[in-house]
């Protein structure tokens, strides 16, 4: 209901999930925006498509913390209830990111020991591969202990989603390699991780988000967030100019047509809408955030992501996990309440 274009491209991609992915899809709003939405796709009725109604939602603009707390019946509180009931496994949104993640954390709870839920984004790489980036905006002020919660966290996130085989590589994001380079966050955060069973590589920089040095990156939020959305905006303008460019003479017009497939592989590697969500990991449940900006190809890989989150079980790996890591983890557990 909160996002930018809501809620056609939220419709348009629930069809297209349950048409490829196999999935039902429950899409929670009020009733007199959502319900003539989907009567404009006469196809929903043969798929597993159903409405749910909330009376309320909450806007782009509105301050979260308020929002979460005065209105009970908001689409991300009724949506987050029916997974907490088990009447769904999995909660999508492009709606307010503040709202969203304070509404799961209230709703679900967080899993034994978690101290605060990370945003976990993927990032396309040179190497043809993805890499893990977190946290990217769930927190701001983060400590060291924070920082090695999310290492494990983002570790086992990889291994279930991308590549069970393997141990994939962690890295600490700071403004050079050696040990000693970053700030007092960091430099706490380097010993702790050193002392973890993971494949922990060191620091690295950010050079290293999209080339495959290692497949999961770890940062406080704030530098994940700036990260995030400075590679956005480089990759909107990098398209923008080779279009251009290709378009400024007629040889290089003719270059273009020859290369389209090549330039359409491009595109599709850098465009977010073709990874989803991002996950909130370490609240019990499946919540995905996604961009308020979110076409419909968005929301149909972002339901995509939560079936296969769902399906893998993920949130009993990240307790299992947890529970192989005495003293990293609080002894607390975060009980969902409403």
């Amino acid at each position: 209901m909160g996002s930018d274009r809501a809620p056609k491209p939220e419709v348009e991609g629930a069809i297209q999930a349950a048409r490829h992915y196999n999935v039902r899809v429950l899409l929670v709003g009020q009733d007199k925006v959502v319900l003539p939405e989907m009567r404009q796709h006469p196809a929903i009725a043969d798929l597993p498509i159903e409405f749910v109604h909330a009376s309320e939602f909450i806007a782009m603009d509105e301050k979260a913390a308020h929002a979460v707390r005065t209105k009970r019946d908001s689409s991300m509180r009724v949506g987050l209830r029916l997974v907490r009931e088990g009447k769904a496994n999995g909660f999508v949104s492009a709606g307010n990111t503040g709202a969203a993640m304070a509404t799961a954390k209230m709703v679900l709870g967080s899993l034994p020991g978690v101290d605060r839920p990370a945003l976990a984004q993927v990032f396309p790489t040179t190497e043809g591969t993805a890499s893990i980036v977190l946290d990217v905006g769930a927190n701001v002020d983060t400590k060291p202990q924070n920082l090695v919660q999310f290492a494990l966290m983002g570790e086992m996130y990889y291994r279930s989603i991308f590549d069970k085989s393997t141990r994939p590589r962690v890295g600490l994001l700071s403004i050079g390699e050696e040990e000693g380079k970053g700030n007092e966050l960091t430099r706490e955060a380097f010993k702790l991780l050193k002392q973890l069973p993971i494949n922990f590589v060191g620091n690295v920089e950010g050079r290293d988000l999209y080339n495959g040095t290692v497949e999961v990156i770890v940062c406080d939020g704030f530098v994940g967030n700036v990260a995030l959305k400075v590679s956005e905006g480089v990759i909107s303008a990098v398209r923008e100019m080779l279009k251009d460019s290709l378009n400024a003479t007629i040889t290089r017009q003719a270059g273009a047509l020859l290369a389209r497939g090549a330039f359409n592989d491009f595109k599709k590697r850098l465009d977010y809408s073709e990874y989803g969500g991002a996950p909130l990991l370490g609240v019990k449940g499946v919540s995905i955030v996604c961009h308020g900006s979110s076409n419909a190809n968005a929301i149909k890989n972002a339901i995509r992501v939560a079936a296969e989150f769902a399906r893998a079980g993920l949130n009993q790996k990240i307790a299992h996990n947890i529970s192989l890591a005495p003293g990293v983890f609080a002894d607390k557990a975060g009980g969902g309440h409403d």
